[in-house]
């Protein structure tokens, strides 16, 4: 169910049912832990019968090799790029919130990398706009990942 319904869908011509004014409530690459309840509060609508959420973090392995360090960098249009694909799943999803944030700098095994969310009127929507969120964060916007592994090799992803 992505896209905005029909307004002669029965019940879809309610204010709640589409997309609101300015979903966009956190947008932020930073330097320090990440919060999921900052992230889930933010997307807080009474509007909105469904809420997803995305939480990436640092797992220990990568392509069957063990991750001993991980650090992101980004570059400096990165919140810029992270502006304009939210604007893009607002466009194409009913989204009531939408809020991303993702972490730069020096990470360790479990530490939370990214985290999205998007309510939205229904369930599946807010499914469909959040994996839409993601997955359009990861492959557009200019944030690399370095990885040093177990063996003393590293690489970077993204860049």
């Amino acid at each position: 169910m992505s896209g905005t319904p029909s307004p002669s869908t029965p019940g879809r011509d309610h204010p709640g049912e589409r997309a609101a004014a300015d979903p966009i409530r956190l947008l932020a690459i930073r330097d320090t832990p990440l919060s999921v309840d900052e992230v889930f509060a933010a997307v807080g609508d009474a509007a909105a019968g469904g809420t997803a959420l995305f939480v990436g973090t640092v797992r220990s392995h990568d392509n069957g090799a063990d991750v001993d360090a991980l650090g992101y960098s980004a570059h400096p249009t990165a919140e810029a790029e992270m502006r304009r694909i939210a604007e893009k799943v607002i466009a194409d999803h009913p989204v009531r919130a939408l809020a991303a944030v993702h972490r730069v700098g020096d990470l360790r095994i479990g530490d939370l990398a990214v985290v999205v969310a998007v309510s939205c009127p229904h369930r599946g929507e807010a499914f469909d706009a959040c994996r839409k969120l993601i997955d359009d964060l990861k492959h557009e916007v200019p944030i690399w990942k370095h990885q040093t592994f177990a063996d003393g090799t590293d690489e970077w992803v993204g860049a």
